[in-house]
C-alpha cells in the first residue's frame, strides 16, 4: 500500500503531463502545424502556394506527434520514478527515434521523392535535429512549467496555514472568555465547558489539513455552541436549515465557528432578550453557501472587536486561496438581521482535487 501511494506521488509531481488528455493533444497538434507551416514558409516558392507539400508534411509530422504522445503517455509511470535529467533525455531520444521510424516508413512507401544516398542521411540527420530540438524545448517548457506551479502552490500552503494558524489561538481565547465567566457563577458548568473544550480542540486538531468535511466542521462548530448556551442560556436560540447537505462536503477547518462567534457578539450578546441565530446551507449547480443571520439593531450601539474582524477576513482570504476569485464573502443587513455568507464552487470531499 505505501509503495503504491509512493508511485501515486511520484506521478503526480512529474513534471510531464498526461498527454492523452484531449486538452494536452489540442495542444501538442496546433504547435505541430504551426511548425510545419513554418517549415514550409521557409522554403522558396516559385509559383503558387504548396499546398501539397504542406498536406504531406502535416501528414508526416502530426502522426509523429500523435506517436510521441502515445508512447510518452504510457511510459509516463515508469518515466516518473527517474531522475528529472535522465527522464527528459529518454523522452527526447523516443521522440527522435520514432522520427527515424516515421521517416523510414516513407522511404519504404515511396511517399517521398527519390533522393541519392548522401542526400538520404543528409535528411535523417536533418530530421532527428529538428525532433530532438523540438522535444527539448517543449520538455524543458513542461519541466520549468511543473517548477513554477510547484512553486505557486508551496507559497499558497504557507499562505493559508499562516491564515489558519491566526484563527487557532483567537478561537481559543474567545473560548477561554466564556468559560470563565463560567466560574463564578456556576462552577460545575464551568467545568463541563471545559471538557467540551478539551474534546473540541482534540477533533480540530485530529486530522491535519486544510479541508475537512461538512459534519466534522458542523460538530465542531456544536461543541462550541454548548459551550457558548451554558453563558447565555435561553437567550441563545438556534435555528439550523442545513438538512440537505452532505456530510462529505469540503469546506476549511474553523470557518463556521469564527461566523457563529461574530452572530454571538454582535447579535446576541448585547441583547437582554437574546435572540435566534439561524444556519442556512445550500449546494447547487457545484456551488456551496454558507449563511449565518443573527438579530441587528439599528439604534442599539455597537462594540467593536478587531479580533472578529480579524478572523472573518481570514476566512475570505482562505476560500479565495483555496477556491479562486469565485469565493467570496459578504456581510448585508435586511429585515432587522445581519447576514454573513460565504459561497465558493467545489466537488464532494472525495472528488475534490488536492491542489494543496
Amino acid at each position: 500500500m505505501i509503495i503504491n501511494n509512493d508511485k501515486t506521488t511520484a506521478e503526480q509531481d512529474f513534471f510531464l503531463p498526461e498527454l492523452c488528455l484531449p486538452q494536452a493533444l489540442l495542444v501538442l497538434v496546433v504547435l505541430a502545424e504551426l511548425l510545419v507551416l513554418a517549415l514550409v514558409l521557409v522554403e522558396p516558392m516559385p509559383g503558387a502556394f504548396p499546398w501539397v507539400r504542406l498536406a504531406l508534411m502535416s501528414l508526416f509530422v502530426q502522426w509523429i506527434v500523435l506517436l510521441s504522445a502515445a508512447l510518452l503517455c504510457g511510459l509516463r509511470p515508469w518515466l516518473a520514478r527517474l531522475p528529472a535529467g535522465l527522464a527528459g533525455l529518454l523522452g527526447c531520444l523516443m521522440v527522435v527515434g520514432l522520427t527515424l521510424l516515421c521517416t523510414a516508413v516513407t522511404d519504404v512507401c515511396q511517399l517521398s521523392s527519390r533522393i541519392s544516398l548522401e542526400g538520404m542521411v543528409e535528411r535523417y540527420i536533418r530530421y532527428s535535429l529538428i525532433a530532438l530540438i523540438m522535444s527539448a524545448l517543449m520538455l524543458r517548457y513542461f519541466y520549468l512549467q511543473s517548477q513554477w506551479r510547484k512553486q505557486q502552490q508551496a507559497e499558497l500552503r504557507a499562505r493559508i496555514e499562516a491564515l489558519q494558524a491566526r484563527i487557532r489561538p483567537h478561537f481559543l481565547f474567545n473560548t477561554l472568555n466564556s468559560i470563565a465567566s463560567l466560574v463564578a457563577s456556576d462552577p460545575v458548568k464551568a467545568e463541563q465547558a471545559v471538557l467540551d473544550l478539551s474534546d473540541l480542540f482534540r477533533a480540530s486538531l485530529a486530522r491535519p489539513g486544510t479541508l475537512v468535511s461538512w459534519r466534522e466542521e458542523l460538530e465542531l462548530a456544536r461543541r462550541y455552541l454548548s459551550i457558548e448556551q451554558y453563558r447565555l442560556g435561553e437567550r441563545l436560540q438556534l435555528d439550523w436549515a442545513v438538512s440537505e447537505i452532505d456530510d462529505d462536503l469540503p469546506i476549511p477547518q474553523l470557518t463556521l465557528q469564527p461566523l457563529l462567534e461574530n452572530a454571538l457578539t454582535y447579535g446576541i450578546a448585547p441583547r437582554i432578550e437574546g435572540g435566534v441565530v439561524r444556519v442556512e446551507a445550500d449546494y447547487e449547480r457545484g456551488v456551496f453557501i454558507l449563511c449565518v443571520s443573527n438579530p441587528y439593531d439599528e439604534v442599539a450601539p455597537r462594540q467593536t472587536s478587531s479580533g472578529t474582524h480579524q478572523a472573518l477576513s481570514n476566512i475570505g482570504a482562505r476560500i479565495t486561496a483555496l477556491f479562486g476569485p469565485q469565493a467570496s464573502l459578504s456581510v448585508e443587513r435586511r429585515d432587522g438581521r445581519h447576514y454573513t455568507c460565504l459561497r465558493y464552487p467545489c466537488a464532494r470531499l472525495t472528488q475534490e482535487a488536492k491542489a494543496i
